[in-house]
């Protein structure tokens, strides 16, 4: 397993940069596909590269951003590595705050309704956190605990403790300890994975992730999106179907950033389901129903005819 896909002299293809572009590729194929968007006003294929562009940049920026606040210690002494974004180190909780900020700015700049917008967008965000965990695997980052980790242990959320406890026993006692399933991967030493956990089988977390992200894709595409919501809604359930999947795959992970003892990313699914709650109330109201322009300007025509 190695990060890049090919090497030529000094230039080599990582595999991380790869899916970004492959992800940037789909996603407006997808967008360009949704006729949803386009019963909407959303039928120009500039306005929708205009969008994904002002939306991937601001959120590439809001993922190395957030990421780098949580984890500034390790580029105290190479400050210049936080520009190196093809290494890894992207949160996508940072991420999805810095697209949606673009958006904002690209909806208010173009006098646009904003929910249009985001509802267009979300299926091929989640399509590109799908290829997005393959430069994970290749990187060897996101990943999870050793595979002969004790259920109970992970799932109650205490491999900090178990892990010291486990470490200190001596090889007899360690090997009492089975792998509990038969596809864990083992990791280069270079990489964080393997760095952390050498030679050890560990969950791949971001392949479970990216399971995930691609049946979430199939049914909020594929299902949801076809019951043409109110703008706004589809945007509210992604949250909920994201927050879910992450919740879950941080429970495997070894690496998570925590605030108090407590994974950051519980904190922050809980915030995303209660804000998507109140959403998707508030964006139902029969008063948010989109018309668009076109409709609207024909319906005040036929009023003022009636009217003479």
């Amino acid at each position: 397993m190695r990060p890049y896909l090919f090497k030529i002299g000094g230039f080599e293809l990582r595999i991380y940069s790869l899916m970004y572009i492959l992800a940037f590729l789909f996603g407006m194929f997808i967008a360009l596909a949704d006729d949803v968007a386009e019963k909407r006003g959303v039928d120009d294929r500039k306005i929708i590269e205009d969008f994904a562009f002002t939306t991937i940049v601001s959120g590439l920026i809001g993922a190395r951003l957030y990421y780098v606040i949580f984890k500034f210690a390790d580029y105290i002494g190479n400050p210049l590595s936080i520009f190196y974004i093809w290494e890894g180190g992207l949160a996508i909780h940072g991420g999805i705050i810095g697209a949606f900020i673009g958006a904002c700015y690209y909806a208010k700049k173009n006098k646009m309704n904003l929910w249009v917008l985001t509802d267009m967008a979300v299926g091929p965000l989640l399509f590109g956190q799908f290829l997005g965990r393959f430069g994970n695997l290749a990187n060897g980052e996101v990943h999870g605990v050793p595979t002969f980790t004790p259920w109970n242990v992970i799932f109650s959320g205490k491999f900090n403790e178990w892990w010291p406890k486990y470490q200190s026993l001596g090889l007899a006692e360690q090997a009492q300890f089975k792998q509990l399933v038969p596809w864990g991967l083992t990791f280069p030493l270079d990489t964080p994975a393997g760095s952390e956990f050498p030679n050890l089988p560990l969950h791949p977390a971001m392949l479970y992730e990216a399971v995930l992200n691609l049946i979430g894709f199939v049914i909020l595409w594929f299902y949801f999106r076809k019951k043409e919501y109110n703008p706004g809604v589809l945007s509210m359930i992604y949250l909920i179907m994201y927050a879910i999947i992450r919740t879950f795959v941080s429970t495997f992970r070894a690496e998570d950033l925590l605030i108090f003892g407590i994974r950051l990313p519980y904190l922050i699914s809980i915030a995303m389901i209660i804000i998507a709650i109140i959403g998707i109330k508030y964006f139902s109201s029969p008063n948010r129903k989109f018309v668009p322009v076109e409709i609207k300007k024909e319906e005040q025509n036929e009023n003022s005819i009636s009217v003479d």
